[in-house]
C-alpha cells in the first residue's frame, strides 16, 4: 500500500472507530434512565431526614451553616414520592421543576438517540428560563436565611 493509501485508511478507520455505534446512542440513555429511577427508589424507600440517614448532608450547610437554594432537594423528593406534595414544597420549591427538567432532559435525549427530534423549547421560553431560572435561584437561595418570617419558614 502506497505510503498516501494508508493515510487515507488510518484516518478513515479513526473516524469509524471513534464514532458512536447506533447501540451506544440508545442503550446510555436508556441505562442513565435505569439509573435515575433506580435512585429515585432508594430515596422513595429510604428516609433522608431519618436519624442515621446514609445520605450525605450538605456541603454548603455543613461549612457555613445556610441553606443553599439546593437543601431540602432529597427529603422534598422522597415526601414527593410518597404522595406528600405539600411537605416536598415545604422542603423545597424547586422539587417539582427540578423534576420536570431532569425527565424532559432524559426524555429529549433517548427521542435523539432513537432518531427522533429532540424536544426543542421556543426560542422566547428558552431566553426567558435563561434569564429568569438563575435570579430565581440566588433570590431563593437569600430569602430561604433570612431571620424574619415568612422567609425563615422556606429554610428545610
Amino acid at each position: 500500500m502506497h505510503r498516501s493509501q494508508r493515510g487515507v485508511y488510518d484516518a478513515r478507520m479513526e473516524v469509524v472507530a471513534t464514532a458512536p455505534g447506533i447501540w451506544q446512542r440508545r442503550v446510555v440513555p436508556l441505562a442513565c434512565g435505569c439509573a435515575l429511577a433506580g435512585a429515585a427508589a432508594v430515596v422513595a424507600l429510604n428516609d433522608p431526614s431519618a436519624p442515621g440517614s446514609r445520605f450525605p448532608p450538605c456541603a454548603f450547610h455543613a461549612l457555613t451553616g445556610l441553606w443553599c437554594p439546593g437543601c431540602g432537594l432529597t427529603r422534598g423528593f422522597h415526601q414527593l414520592f410518597n404522595g406528600n406534595i405539600g411537605s416536598a414544597l415545604s422542603y423545597n420549591v424547586f422539587v417539582p421543576i427540578v423534576l420536570v427538567a431532569v425527565v424532559a432532559s432524559w426524555w429529549g435525549w433517548v427521542r435523539s438517540g432513537w432518531g427522533r427530534e429532540p424536544i426543542v423549547w421556543p426560542a422566547v421560553v428558552r431566553h426567558k428560563a435563561a434569564a429568569f431560572v438563575p435570579i430565581a435561584i440566588v433570590v431563593y437561595g437569600i430569602a430561604r436565611n433570612l431571620p424574619f418570617a415568612p422567609f425563615r419558614a422556606r429554610a428545610p
